[in-house]
């Protein structure tokens, strides 16, 4: 064989295996880099498909508790004053001398207004002259009695004569009288020229003015005692049943910072006759800044009771049941409440609830804040729960 042949040949296949294994080395590559892309492909689907992990703040949270809690009935109303009253005119005629005007004070008694009082003391000198005259009569009348009482005895005249002049004595006295009547009559109309405050408040509204020709019964002034107020709430008849005078209650008023302590001062014996409510009245004492008319609302304590209990704004309605949103294994679970009896906990809204079974005592709930969480998403605390889980005392509403 040609030795150059025979290298030819060598050199050859030498070119061959190179190229299969540069065709084998580049094909494992392209293996081995795409089972890396499917790897990290999976890895990356896999983390999508991974539920995320919520941070739940020491305010997002709370725990079911049993509390110490007092049954209550609401209430709201406008508040109204103990004593008011409407200065009316008593007379017709020309109004003068109203200097009162709202917000002023006036005392018991104190003169607010008159009203012309020419015809009225017209009648009065009137009356006196008849009544003087009537006086006068009387005194005729008496000593033509005395008179004929002599002739009786001495026989001048006869007996009837003397009975008709002691009945025209009795005539004289009597029309003596009715004039004095008329003339106590007369005094009074022109008393009632002058328009007194029947009681120490403030002049609430002014409603006609000087120099106004007012009639009889016009109103002239409203007048109110803010030393006293009543709130008049309508309850219904189940509600009203637990309620009794001497209960204490507690009202939030319109435009106060501080809550108001009240008592129920009485209860309504009859049923309205259009709402079928009982109207409930309960004595408000006077506070700085108070006023007629202030919208007021809150709860009478009619009992006792212990019950667990959950913040009302925990509580979610976007299901057929109402449920609350717990922690359980560092997972949410939704579970299905019943909606019991509502109260207040340091001003916040608290609710009975049953169903403890799948949420006892110390079980820990988000709050209204912490937002909806699709059950079954992991969540971890970052710090103790927002509320204690000790005893606490709350209100209880109906």
């Amino acid at each position: 064989m040609n030795p150059r042949t025979t290298r030819s040949t060598w050199l050859k296949w030498l070119l061959l295996a190179a190229l299969v294994l540069a065709i084998g080395l580049g094909v494992a590559r392209a293996l081995n880099k795409r089972k890396l892309q499917s790897e990290a492909a999976n890895a990356a689907a896999a983390a999508m498909q991974q539920a995320p992990v919520y941070q739940l703040a020491p305010q997002d949270v709370t725990t079911v508790r049993t509390l110490a809690l007092s049954q209550a009935v609401g209430v709201s109303g406008a508040l109204k004053a103990l004593q008011t009253a409407a200065i009316k005119a008593k007379v017709a005629g020309e109004l003068q001398g109203l200097q009162k005007r709202e917000g002023e004070s006036v005392s018991a008694g104190e003169v607010v207004a008159r009203i012309d009082s020419t015809d009225a003391q017209a009648r009065v000198r009137q009356a006196e002259q008849q009544a003087k005259s009537a006086q006068a009569q009387v005194a005729i009348a008496r000593r033509a009695l005395e008179n004929n009482q002599s002739l009786v005895k001495q026989g001048f005249i006869s007996a009837t004569a003397l009975e008709t002049t002691s009945n025209n004595l009795a005539a004289a006295e009597a029309t003596h009288l009715a004039a004095l009547a008329a003339l106590d009559i007369a005094r009074k109309a022109l008393g009632d020229t002058t328009l007194r405050s029947p009681l120490t408040g403030q002049v609430s509204a002014r409603l006609v003015q000087n120099g106004e020709r007012v009639a009889l019964d016009a109103r002239v002034l409203e007048v109110v005692d803010l030393s006293g107020f009543e709130l008049e709430a309508a309850l219904a008849p189940a509600d009203a049943m637990a309620v009794v005078p001497g209960q204490k209650a507690r009202l939030t008023v319109e435009g106060l910072a501080q809550p108001v302590d009240a008592t129920v001062a009485r209860i309504n014996p009859s049923v309205q006759a259009g709402s079928r409510s009982v109207l409930v009245y309960l004595r408000v004492p006077a506070v700085a800044g108070m006023r007629q008319g202030l919208f007021a609302q809150g709860q009478i304590v009619t009992g006792q009771l212990n019950a667990p209990a959950v913040p009302l704004s925990a509580v979610r309605n976007d299901k057929p049941q109402p449920y609350i949103q717990t922690v359980t294994d560092g997972k949410i679970v939704h579970v299905p409440v019943v909606l019991g009896r509502q109260g207040l906990l340091d001003g916040e809204p608290m609710l009975v609830i049953d169903g403890v079974a799948l949420a006892p005592v110390g079980t820990t709930l988000l709050r209204v804040q912490a937002g909806l969480i699709r059950e079954g998403t992991a969540v971890t605390l970052t710090g103790p729960t927002a509320a204690a889980t000790a005893p606490a005392t709350s209100t209880v509403s109906h």
